[in-house]
Order: C-alpha cells, then structure tokens, then sequence
C-alpha cells in the first residue's frame, strides 16, 4: 500500500476536495483522483461518494481514514524518531473568540514556547459563525469557541466547560450595593457592551427581546480589557464572562451584580473536525489547551495513539 496515495486519501478527506488536495501537495486533480481510484481498488471499496463536483465518504471511506491517519502517524513518529517525540514541529491554525485570545495565547504563551519550541502557532479571531466557515474549509485546525453548546457529529469536542457571565459595575456603583438588581435598573444605566453580534452579547439581546426589552449601549468594543477598565473608573456597567473580569473583582475594583431575571449559559469549547489528523503538533496544542482551561471539569482527549 502506498504512502503517498493514504497521505492524498487523507487530504482529500479533511479538505473535502480533489482539487484542493491536489493544491495543498503539488498534484494536479487527475492525479489525486488516480491515487484514490488505486486505493479503492487496492481496498475493494469505494471511498467516496462522488456526486456532481462534490465529494463525502463512504462508511467504509470513514473507517479507512482511521487506519490511514493511524498509519501515517506511526510513519511520522518513526521518521522523527524517540529524540524528537517530547519535541513536534511544524505550524498549528488556531482560530478563537476575540474574548479568549488572551486568556488562552497571551497568559501561557511563554509557557507554551518553553514547553514546545518547535511549534509555531497561526492565531485568528473571528465571531462563531466565521469561526466554524474556517474549520470546514480547512483554514484552520482547530477552534475555541465562546458560546452556546454545540454539538455536531461531524466534529470532536476535545475540551467544553461552562463559562459563566455576569453584568459588573465598579464596586462603588450604586447597584454594586444590592443584593440583587432587576432588568429594568440595568436599562436606566450607561452600558458597555462587545458587539452586539459576539455571542455572549448577542445572547443578551436575545434574552432581553423576550422580555420586550431593548438595551443601547453608549460604547461598543471587542476589546473586553477596554471594558474592565471603563467599568473600574464607574462609566457603565458591563455584560462579560466571569474570566475576564476575575482580577478586577478579587482586587475589590469591580462587582458582579446579581439579576435573578437574567441567566445565560455559556460555554467554551474546543474543536476539531471529525475527520481530522490528529498530528502530534495538533495533539501538543490539544494538550496544552487542556490544561489551561478556565475551570477545573473533567474533560477526555481523544486517544491519537
């Protein structure tokens, strides 16, 4: 069985494309379909569905490009060899909401260089919608979403914790006093607020639509740093997930309010396509992310040995 025609069975899998395949090795769109077309042969069984220009895997194409990945997995670590198994190389896309970027990359990345100096990260943010457009046409490895939980069979969730969020004031606010605040009182207060298309504050507008009410910030911003710091000199208050503002409150400059009326669930998770090569540099950076998760859940990392 050829190397080379599995390494073009799995491109072509992940990137749901001959002709895209053939682009990322070097091929032309004959030659990736002639490898494939040996491969069936070889197998005796059809790998693909082809119907019009596009392409989707058979349940035996599915189970093939297990095998596959775990072939050219073994072919890779036998090829860098027991020195370089603690040392994987080469370039992981990462693509996360803004708000997690800099929890997840710039609060561990020195870590993450000491830990891995051999893997270079790519790094975009993007909204939900855009981040999951990258993941299925291959731009990116893997995501981090800020969310509601999602479930879809044709991806792996390698990592999900609730992410709570919670509307803050500085702590001499006056609604910071209260033991709890009503929706209506947060209406009459200057807001600071992302996007109203970023998820947790799309969410909110959501909810508050199906109290009929509307809510109009004075500031919108994707920094959420910004917004700390806005909320810290009692310019407004603010709707934001409880890591970004954790140093603020535990340093007393910063409170969350208490709206029974007003509960949104959040979630972050990390994520993959099913069909997916788990390389050992994806698998170092799944690694890594498990352990800087902003809770301490249970999570299960798919086994990529």
């Amino acid at each position: 069985m050829d190397l080379r025609s599995l390494g073009t069975f799995v491109e072509a899998a992940e990137l749901g494309s001959f002709t895209r395949a053939g682009q990322k090795l070097g091929y032309s769109q004959p030659t990736v379909s002639f490898q494939i077309k040996q491969l069936e042969q070889e197998l005796g069984v059809p790998l693909f569905e082809r119907i019009g220009h596009t392409i989707t895997l058979t349940e035996e194409g599915e189970h093939a490009l297990h095998h596959a990945q775990q072939i050219l997995r073994t072919c890779q670590e036998m090829v860098q060899g027991p020195n370089q198994l603690q040392q994987p190389s080469g370039v992981i896309r990462l693509a996360t909401a803004d708000s997690l970027c800099t929890p997840l990359v710039a609060h561990h990345f020195a870590d993450f260089r000491r830990k891995y100096p051999k893997l270079s990260l790519q790094v975009r943010t993007a909204g939900t919608s855009e981040l999951f457009q990258l993941l299925d046409h291959n731009e990116v490895d893997v995501l981090c979403t800020l969310d509601r939980h999602i479930f879809n069979t044709s991806y792996v969730t390698a990592i999900e914790e609730k992410a709570p969020v919670h509307f803050v004031s500085s702590s001499e606010h006056m609604l910071a006093k209260q033991e709890s605040v009503s929706i209506p009182q947060l209406l009459c207060e200057p807001c600071l607020l992302t996007e109203k298309d970023m998820s947790y504050c799309r969410m909110l507008h959501e909810r508050l639509a199906q109290e009929n009410c509307e809510l109009k910030p004075v500031l919108e911003s994707g920094n959420a740093d910004l917004l700390c710091q806005l909320v810290e000199q009692n310019l407004g208050i603010s709707f934001l997930p409880d890591f970004v503002t954790e140093q603020s409150v535990k340093a007393g400059k910063m409170k969350r309010l208490n709206v029974p009326d007003l509960d949104i669930e959040l979630w972050k998770q990390v994520i993959y396509r099913k069909e997916k090569w788990v390389s050992l540099p994806l698998k170092a950076v799944l690694e890594h992310l498990c352990s800087i998760r902003l809770e301490s859940l249970a999570f299960d990392l798919p086994d990529t040995k």
